[in-house]
């Protein structure tokens, strides 16, 4: 058995990107702090202990706009959620996208409060944008966050922990420049389109010299 890890187009979000997509579509000026989600709106990606990390954080600093960026099942759910924890205004769900490089360039920090994963692409893709992280250690989040070296590690199911990670996060914000520095040159060289061809092309090659051989 040969482990050949996820590879993805990272380069178009590691320059510079746009900014001002998001924010001008839901009002949110330059200056207020942006905390967004990515990903599908389904019960494994645990987006209701996100709106509720959003509330706990809104009531600290209330200045803090939220935005979840993706579609599903539970999407009429959690607007509805959203409402009756007063995120009227706060809070703005986008709907897919296709425009990344907008979307990653308008977020301050990046949150995954999933239940569960197995390589978390919207992180991998936050990072490849320098972009703080905070995510629920489940599943292989841990391996890509380094422990917490790449990013802030929270349990799951944990909209309290997750809250105080985020407020720590736009708070202590070198820390968390730093942590996604090093994010981003670990997904660059781990997790590029370049590097998975690369690797399937020597397993071929291996494959096929070991034929030959036989």
């Amino acid at each position: 058995v040969r482990v050949v890890p996820l590879g993805l187009d990272l380069e178009h979000l590691a320059g510079e990107l746009p900014r001002g997509v998001l924010r001008r579509e839901a009002g949110i000026t330059d200056h207020a702090p942006f905390v967004g989600m990515v990903g599908r709106l389904v019960p494994i990606k645990g987006v209701p202990v996100f709106l509720e990390a959003a509330d706990l954080v809104k009531k600290r600093r209330p200045e803090v706009r939220f935005g979840v960026v993706g579609d599903g099942e539970e999407r009429d759910a959690l607007e509805a959620s959203a409402r009756r924890l007063g995120l009227d205004g706060a809070v703005t769900f986008f709907g897919w996208r296709r425009d990344l490089a907008g979307v990653y360039g308008d977020l301050d920090v990046v949150v995954n409060a999933s239940r569960n994963e197995g390589t978390p692409v919207a992180l991998i893709e936050a990072l490849a944008a320098t972009r703080p992280v905070v995510a629920t250690r489940v599943g292989g989040t841990p391996d890509l966050l380094a422990g917490g070296a790449h990013g802030h590690l929270v349990a799951p199911e944990d909209p309290r922990a997750l809250a105080d990670a985020i407020v720590e996060t736009l708070e202590q914000s070198e820390a968390a420049r730093r942590r996604a520095l090093a994010g981003r040159e670990y997904v660059l060289e781990r997790h590029s389109a370049a590097r998975l061809v690369r690797d399937v092309d020597a397993l071929y090659r291996e494959l096929l010299a070991a034929k030959k051989a036989a």
